[in-house]
């Protein structure tokens, strides 16, 4: 798949060191595209809008933190 403006993914939260917060994720929406693994994000979290640019695709088993992938088929 091809990320464009406007698409829906799901960021990665970073969480916190010391496990009080998980790395969960996060609906985002794509504000910008680099290339087909680096775009621009607005993440939608319940504490509010988190902007963050030049974030990576991760397409590993266990998502990393700061990073985004597409939404799982259901």
């Amino acid at each position: 798949m091809t990320p464009s403006i406007g698409r829906i993914v799901h960021y990665q939260a970073h969480g916190s060191p010391d496990g009080t917060y998980k790395s969960v994720p996060r609906a985002a929406v794509v504000t910008e595209v680099f290339s087909d693994k680096c775009v621009s994000l607005c993440v939608l979290s319940p504490g509010g809008l988190l902007f963050n640019a030049n974030c990576m695709l991760d397409e590993s088993e266990e998502p990393k933190g700061g990073s985004w992938r597409w939404p799982p088929r259901v």
